[in-house]
């Protein structure tokens, strides 16, 4: 094995900072939807993602891949958007074991009514303290670090997706041939 690309101390700070940055910001705008919407980041996400979409809806896999989460963990967020009047699901006309989530008009009005403060949120929070210059830089950076991810992370969610077809428990890859080769 080869020795460790260590951090210097710079890079250690920063990765420190960043590391907090984020963390803390994620739960300040977590905090402000709950506070004023009753609504977790994840919900306001999935509204989102829906509200954007033609004909204000998706099909659940489609939702959960724009959403970069499990279709369990889906399921169980438009579940409870469903429980609220916010979303429903219909089955796909075309494929039996498809199904799609549909913005009605009770989640439009949530999320136009969650929308300002969240984005005022964001606002304050992370562009109000960065100029002009800081603000480009921040999108070149999460470019570049999204740039590297994304086939990573694509890889890993096939990964998945082909253990939850096949039934494979998480971390077991010895009954799936396809993936044994992979390591």
């Amino acid at each position: 094995m080869s020795e460790p690309r260590w951090l210097s101390d710079e890079e250690q700070k920063i990765w420190r900072d960043f590391s907090a940055a984020t963390r803390m910001l994620q739960a300040h705008l977590e905090g402000q939807l709950q506070h004023e919407a009753g609504m977790p980041h994840t919900y306001y996400e999935v509204l989102v993602a829906l509200s954007e979409a033609p004909g204000r809806q998706l099909r659940m896999s489609e939702l959960a891949d724009a959403r970069k989460a499990s279709r369990s963990r889906l399921s169980h967020a438009v579940a409870r958007l469903e429980a609220n009047g916010w979303v429903r699901r219909e089955s796909c006309p075309t494929d039996k074991r498809g199904s799609w989530a549909v913005l009605t008009a009770e989640g439009f009005a949530a999320l136009e009514k969650a929308a300002p403060g969240h984005v005022e949120a964001v606002r304050e929070s992370l562009f109000d303290p960065l100029t002009p210059e800081q603000v480009k830089a921040l999108g070149e950076i999460s470019a570049a670090v999204l740039g590297r991810l994304t086939p990573k992370c694509a890889a890993a969610e096939a990964e998945l997706a082909l253990r939850e077809e096949s039934g494979v428990a998480s971390g077991d890859v010895r009954e799936v041939p396809e993936l044994a080769k992979a390591d």
